[in-house]
């Protein structure tokens, strides 16, 4: 099964332009002379609040995206991939102390991850796309992988 595209990316390299941006304002007004760093400060002002606003518009649009792609992944399963069948193998005596913590998925969230695991995704997919702690997603990927063997 074809995993879904990351939508992340944008938002680091807005980040280092902003960045980027900045140091080089700081350079400019540094280096300009007395009588031209009112307007010169005015205009930088000005081009620094616009760069704000793209970064803060690229992290909704990230954010956004990212909702997005979970909402596509958690459509992509329909009702038979939660029949008594699909579930078999599930590790419940493995994930019952992950359920008991706090901050804990739920059981339904569980049965989520594993039918995605049974249908092949790998243990950074689950993480990325399911929010699930890296120790659990990988139980959940090694025992529908050992489902698959026997």
């Amino acid at each position: 099964m074809k995993a879904l595209p990351h939508p992340r990316g944008g938002a680091g390299a807005a980040v280092l332009g902003v960045l980027a941006f900045t140091t080089l304002e700081m350079t400019v007004l540094a280096t300009a002379p007395a009588a031209y760093r009112p307007v010169i400060s005015g205009a930088l002002l000005g081009a620094a609040v616009t760069a704000f606003a793209l970064l803060a518009a690229v992290l909704r649009a990230d954010r956004r995206a990212t909702r997005q792609a979970r909402r596509r992944a958690l459509e992509l399963m329909d009702e038979s991939s939660f029949t008594a069948r699909a579930l078999e193998g599930f590790p419940m005596e493995a994930v019952r102390p992950c359920l008991l913590g706090p901050n804990a998925p739920s059981l339904n969230h569980l049965y989520t991850a594993w039918a995605f695991a049974a249908r092949g995704h790998d243990t950074a997919w689950l993480v990325r796309h399911l929010d699930l702690p890296a120790p659990l997603a990988r139980l959940l990927t090694d025992a529908a992988a050992a489902r698959l063997r026997d």
